[in-house]
């Protein structure tokens, strides 16, 4: 008789329902590994999540303790690669055999965590340059085989909150309706909420189309994926090795971006895109940016509208258009916008597939380890240029979700208390009021729905 107290678990063998059919024996020895150099922790934590498909609990530590005992390994066969799987969520699961959708992502999970590290290892990757970040984001995007060549841009990146209401949520599915109406693919952060409304909409549409070549592209990386475990639509998961690879992967495959209603994570996103387009290099690139939700999120545009001029000067407006509680028009803004990306390219011979012509900053790929030291030390004054203090402000923001969300964020806070943010005056108290309305609106919920503690503290000068 099963404990009631413990969640239902199955033990499986599996093999790939597409590719990623053979390993080397040294790459199997380091998915087996579990020491410190070894790969064996990170896979059985992404497993985890895609296992609990849809689960929706943000809690990685939870999520580990509500399976203590699962484990996952790679069996090396003649005839192929298997998975074994000890004590998995039996909710994988259908009469005993895995979900195929789950099967697709857990070979997805082994397949961008083995490419990642070997290829860093074998110096396939100069991460000290900046076109070296840029191609090994291309690398990894290739190695997924989510780039198409020969297809118009198609493409709409949505952002926005898994904390969401239900008003956002039901408006996140309205919008993704009318792109699917009009042959847009999805691609979104993978999770829940506003990261699957858009998909979930777009499918009704593509299935009224008649369109069936659907991408529904989910990018994410380890510290977040536990926390946000994909949504049952995605059907190409990406999984980048750090935030700031995955948002440039993002700007990279996408045609347009979409922002609906979220937190510090939405923030983040928002300030990375728009540093990258407030830089001289990319004044005339076409780049699509519309921040949309239903009537009830007006304030919330107005006031992220407000923190942005006056953090980086009204001249950031002019980068991206609010829409209110109207998905159709946000559809056709988006048509309109693809379009002069398209001839934009044409013209620039351009991949329609890569955004080859888009200068990223430095400063927006190196990864930001969020320290104490690290936050205490960003540069939030407005003696710079607006794209290099949006830089700053978004690794604040980066490491205010890590504080919240992430292991190693959680552990830094427990162990040395709130992180310190200083910057002007005007822009700090700015900032703290918009931190503060998130908490008011639920934007910032801790896993497990605890009370929400702020992992910060904002202080002038």
């Amino acid at each position: 008789m099963q404990d009631s107290t413990r969640a239902a678990t199955v033990s499986a063998r599996i093999t790939p329902a597409v590719g990623l059919d053979i390993l080397s024996r040294q790459e199997v020895a380091r998915l087996r590994d579990a020491g410190a150099g070894g790969l064996h922790s990170l896979l059985r934590r992404c497993a985890l999540a895609v296992l609990t498909q849809g689960s929706a609990s943000d809690d990685a530590r939870a999520m580990l303790e509500r399976f203590p005992d699962f484990d996952i390994q790679i069996l090396q066969r003649d005839r192929g690669v298997k998975l074994e799987l000890t004590n998995a969520p039996a909710e994988a699961f259908v009469d005993g055999r895995i979900i195929t959708g789950v099967n697709e992502l857990l070979f997805a999970v082994v397949r961008d965590i083995l490419y990642v590290a070997t290829q860093i290892d074998a110096g396939t990757f100069d991460l000290d340059d900046p076109h070296g970040i840029t191609h090994a984001v291309f690398e990894i995007l290739r190695n997924a085989r989510v780039l198409r060549a020969n297809v118009d841009p198609n493409l709409v990146v949505c952002w926005g909150g898994h904390s969401i209401s239900r008003d956002e949520y039901e408006y996140t599915k309205k919008v993704g309706y009318e792109l699917g109406l009009r042959a847009f693919d999805i691609c979104t952060g993978c999770g829940p909420g506003a990261m699957k409304g858009p998909m979930k909409g777009a499918t009704i549409a593509h299935a009224k189309q008649r369109r069936r070549q659907n991408r529904y592209i989910g990018i994410t990386e380890p510290g977040i994926i536990a926390a946000e475990s994909p949504n049952p639509i995605v059907n190409n998961l990406i999984i980048m090795p750090d935030i700031e690879k995955r948002l440039e992967a993002f700007v990279r495959l996408g045609h347009a971006i979409i922002v609906f209603p979220g937190g510090v994570g939405t923030a983040e996103e928002i300030l990375y895109l728009l540093g990258i387009l407030m830089h001289p290099a990319n004044a005339e690139l076409p780049f699509p940016l519309i921040f949309t939700g239903p009537r009830e999120s007006a304030a919330y545009f107005e006031q992220i509208d407000r923190f942005l001029r006056l953090a980086l000067g009204d001249a950031a407006a002019r980068h991206y258009s609010i829409v209110v509680d109207d998905p159709r028009e946000v559809a056709h803004i988006a048509r309109k916008g693809v379009d002069r990306v398209r001839t934009f390219r044409l013209d620039n011979q351009d991949a329609f597939f890569f955004n080859w012509a888009l200068h990223i900053d430095g400063a927006f790929q190196t990864p930001f380890r969020p320290t104490h030291e690290a936050m205490a030390a960003l540069n939030l004054h407005r003696a710079q240029e607006p794209h290099r203090l949006a830089a700053d402000l978004r690794r604040a923001f980066s490491g205010i979700v890590a504080g919240n969300v992430k292991e190693e964020g959680i552990r830094a806070i427990e162990q040395r208390g709130s992180f310190v943010i200083h910057g002007d005056g005007d822009i700090m108290r700015a900032l703290d009021a918009m931190l503060a309305s998130f908490v008011e609106q639920d934007r910032m919920k801790l896993p497990g729905g605890t009370r929400y503690v702020p992992c910060y503290r904002v202080e002038a000068g």
